[in-house]
């Protein structure tokens, strides 16, 4: 399992931004192309390891979408997009969210009191973007029932674990100038 993602992340290419090593790849950028086996991959490994006795899956704008799109509709259950806009609609939950690389709002609509949810996102590196999603969530009263993300990078997993999280990362990774390195994967099978 995860063959496609380990194989797509080794030969994924370096852009250098200031100091950081940024690696462009299908599931955290959308470029240069999003391949149904990569999604088929990384959804197989979702839906065998995932918490899914849930009312919604949620997801962040923009990269969370095709997973959590692909998601939803292998196991039928709804999807919300935590936006970077505001709608204005009534019960809207804005929070502000820090990454490395950015900073600004999200908004979260279509969450109820007591809603079961999963979370599922692309990459965690800093963790900024994940802990502004929990703390709207916990604002709407949903209950956090898993939370997994694709790629791991950085220190952010534990930060949402110091948060009483847990967090599943399909793999782990580590980036410099030479490139992408599969540090580990949820099933073990990278070594």
């Amino acid at each position: 399992m995860l063959k496609i993602l380990k194989e797509s992340l080794k030969t994924a290419p370096i852009v250098k931004r200031g100091t950081y090593n940024y690696f462009i790849h299908p599931i955290s950028d959308g470029v240069p192309v999003v391949k149904p086996e990569l999604l088929r991959d990384v959804i197989a490994c979702i839906v065998k390891n995932a918490d899914l006795d849930v009312d919604k899956i949620v997801t962040i704008e923009a990269m969370g979408l095709p997973i959590g799109a692909s998601l939803s509709q292998i196991t039928d259950i709804p999807f919300i997009i935590i936006r970077k806009r505001k709608y204005e609609l009534p019960g809207e939950i804005a929070v502000h969210q820090a990454t490395g690389y950015s900073k600004g709002e999200l908004y979260l609509n279509g969450i109820c009191k007591g809603d079961r949810v999963l979370i599922v996102d692309d990459v965690i590196s800093t963790g900024g973007t994940l802990a502004a999603v929990i703390k709207a969530l916990e604002m709407a009263g949903a209950e956090i029932k898993d939370i997994v993300v694709v790629i791991q990078r950085g220190n952010g997993k534990k930060i949402i674990e110091d948060m009483g999280y847990n967090v599943q990362t399909l793999v782990t990774i580590d980036v410099d100038e030479n490139g992408v390195q599969v540090l580990g994967c949820i099933d073990d099978e990278c070594k």
